[in-house]
């Protein structure tokens, strides 16, 4: 069933920059072949539940497993029937908004 989740990987007592830590987590994100797409404070990955959930383990563990406390936020849209919901939402409200050109970042 396909599903959409924001997700927010994020390491705990490393210091006050993360930057290094969350890219490894994105790496895997990155990796696994599913659209996906990061922001300033998520990454939105679209696929099968089943995928995804193992995507988010995989991309949490490959912190955790350094011996790193890691905190994960997730929120998921389950959507039978509907796929490519990544572009799609966004693409809905800049036609809306008469931004039919725009890209989310743009």
């Amino acid at each position: 069933m396909n599903t959409l989740v924001a997700v927010s990987i994020a390491p705990f007592g490393i210091g006050d920059e993360l930057a290094a830590a969350v890219a490894e987590a994105v790496k895997v994100i990155r990796a696994s072949g599913l659209p996906n797409r990061t922001t300033s404070m998520f990454t939105e990955i679209e696929g099968p539940w089943d995928e995804v959930m193992q995507v988010v383990k995989e991309a949490t563990f490959v912190l955790a497993r350094k011996g790193i406390r890691t905190q994960v936020v997730l929120k998921a849209d389950v959507r039978p029937g509907y796929t490519n919901m990544i572009t799609t939402k966004v693409d809905k409200i800049n036609k809306l908004l008469g931004r039919e050109d725009e890209h989310p970042q743009g």
